[in-house]
């Protein structure tokens, strides 16, 4: 939730496609370095995060009714750091995907000049994506590495928390919550972290199976993982511009709503702590939803391409599915949808709680 590849990795076909090393110069050369603190500033910053991420972890069981084993430690990184560790997500997610193609074409993709100039088109495509994605992501917690860790973004926690003139310790507080409510739900669950990662590598595979449009579904893809990773998308960009049949389209609304559901869920934990563990709760909640919907123009235009304000919408959704089974079940009664991949939501669930009570609790 996610380069060069690595050096002690043996090289797969999705090396051919994609230039990591590209990609992540062009990010190191475009990504901004974030608001300016002294060294001191950003120690005490760094050691702060390290320490609410612990203090985040019981509020988190005691609100969810989730019990978990201890996490690895937080990394706590600067915008590049945070575009390496995704890079490297990237290619752990696609490596086993583009060998399976290539196995059933029983011939490598491209060769030659082609190849080269087109893994140095998509690394410039992915190190700007990287870069721009880098400068709003506060923090992410990757189920998916081994073992699973979760990363706060300090330059961007530090420049929503002036620009929102909140707390510094309650928001920070607060992102931490949210961030380790996903360590929680992933640690509680343990069949949960392969059966999304089986989801989106299938979902994939069928997107790429044209092989003389391969190159250029690659790029597509990678622009639509990150929102599908960490939220899902449901407007026209990323993964959904490569969806060609219903069947596609179908399992694309259900991973997304699974992310729905793990978003939302964070959402609604983050908040629940109320203030007695944050005591400015409801003003960062008011006030970073109204900096969401307060963008420039041409911000608004690039998230619109890149889906994420479509992926505002499925938090939003989310805690609405989580708040409405939780008032007519209370919180052991949601909690079966951890029981078993099965007890997921559907989409048209997600938009209707009742339907999702019908199925599982009756």
């Amino acid at each position: 939730m996610g380069m060069t590849a690595n050096p002690t990795s043996a090289p797969t076909a999705i090396d051919s496609l994609i230039d990591w090393g590209l990609a992540l110069s062009i990010t190191e050369r475009v990504v901004r370095p974030g608001p300016e603190v002294t060294r001191e500033e950003a120690s005490q910053t760094v050691a702060e995060l390290r320490a609410v991420v612990a203090v985040a972890g019981p509020h988190v069981e005691q609100v969810s009714r989730l019990t978990a084993p201890a996490g690895a430690p937080p990394l706590i990184v600067d915008r590049f750091g945070w575009a390496k560790g995704n890079v490297h997500g990237f290619r752990q997610i696609l490596a086993p995907v583009i060998d399976d193609v290539v196995a059933r074409r029983g011939k490598p993709i491209g060769g030659g000049m082609t190849a080269s100039v087109g893994s140095r088109v998509t690394g410039v495509e992915l190190g700007a994506l990287l870069a721009f994605l880098s400068s709003r992501v506060l923090g992410q917690y990757d189920p998916f590495a081994e073992p699973g860790r979760l990363m706060l973004v300090a330059p961007n926690v530090v420049h929503v928390e002036r620009e929102l003139e909140v707390d510094p310790h309650d928001f920070r507080l607060w992102v931490a919550l949210h961030e380790e409510t996903h360590r929680v739900q992933f640690a509680a669950t343990p069949w949960l972290a392969e059966h999304i990662l089986s989801r989106v590598r299938g979902l994939v595979g069928d997107l790429l199976v044209d092989p003389g449009q391969i190159a250029e579904r690659v790029v597509t893809v990678l622009r639509g993982l990150p929102d599908v990773i960490r939220g899902g998308q449901d407007s026209g960009a990323g993964l959904l511009a490569a969806v060609q049949t219903p069947e596609q389209r179908r399992q694309l609304a259900e991973v997304t709503a699974v992310m729905s559901l793990l978003e939302g869920h964070a959402d609604v934990v983050m908040d629940e702590v109320g203030p007695g563990v944050v005591p400015s709760v409801e003003q960062i909640r008011e006030r970073f939803t109204k900096r969401r919907a307060g963008r420039g123009a041409v911000d608004q235009l690039l998230r619109r391409l890149l889906g994420l304000d479509a992926k505002m919408r499925q938090y939003a959704d989310g805690a609405r599915f989580v708040r409405g089974v939780t008032e007519k079940v209370g919180i052991e009664g949601f909690n079966a949808v951890w029981a078993a991949p099965a007890n997921l939501p559907l989409p048209d669930e997600i938009a209707d709680p009742a339907l999702w009570l019908r199925r599982v609790h009756n």
